[in-house]
């Protein structure tokens, strides 16, 4: 079955799969069933073997799911075994933090560098990543053949960056800019809303109070 034919609920949920999956690898577990899983990530067994049906099942009636198996396949849906470079646009707070984040390496994502319009940080390191000026942009994409950018930027200005990111062949955004980009349907597009998320559990609180 094509990706394109599974629905993007059962594709969202993917990832949590696979993060279970890891600490159930770490713990030295080797098989699990799809009701052991259920109970672990509050998702209905069936739901489970439904999602994963959608992929070729990868259990066994009577025995479940292999983990290492089971995590690698996953893996491999996802894309994660293939490196993919990434710049970071933006060496603010939200930039820096990411920097910091030290799975990306685990995932199979890069970063190649950090890219700002402030004199006082190009030039600097962070995380042991170099900060780069803008106008060296061009050259290090194609030069470095990055595919993903991540924007840490004003919205201000958002647009116009991931414009010309396009323009320089990049092909996937992971954007945290306040403001949702839209750019060419062949371009893919993660928008990451902090604030909404803030706000969607502030809702839950509210309506359990």
């Amino acid at each position: 079955m094509k990706a394109k034919e599974i629905s993007s609920a059962v594709t969202k949920r993917l990832p949590r799969y696979y993060r279970y999956l890891s600490e159930l690898k770490e713990q030295g577990t080797e098989r699990i069933s799809s009701k052991e899983l259920s109970e672990r990530m509050q998702v209905t067994a069936s739901q489970i073997r439904q999602d994963l049906n959608n992929f070729g099942g990868f259990g066994q009636q009577g025995y479940g799911y292999n983990v290492e198996h089971l995590y690698t396949e996953i893996g491999k849906i996802l894309g994660l075994y293939k490196i993919r470079k990434l710049i970071i646009i933006g060496a603010g707070h939200i930039g820096q933090a990411l920097a910091n984040y030290s799975d990306f390496e685990k995932r199979g994502f890069h970063i190649s560098g950090i890219f700002d319009v402030d004199k006082n940080v190009i030039g600097t390191e962070i995380a042991g990543h170099h900060v780069y000026g803008m106008e060296e942009l061009p050259e290090f994409v194609k030069r470095e053949k990055i595919s993903i950018a991540i924007l840490a930027v004003p919205k201000e200005c958002a647009h116009e960056i991931a414009s010309e990111l396009v323009d320089l062949g990049i092909v996937g955004f992971w954007n945290f800019a306040l403001v949702d980009l839209k750019l060419p349907d062949s371009v893919v597009v993660e928008n990451v809303h902090l604030e909404e998320s803030l706000m969607n559990l502030a809702y839950n609180i509210s309506v359990r109070e």
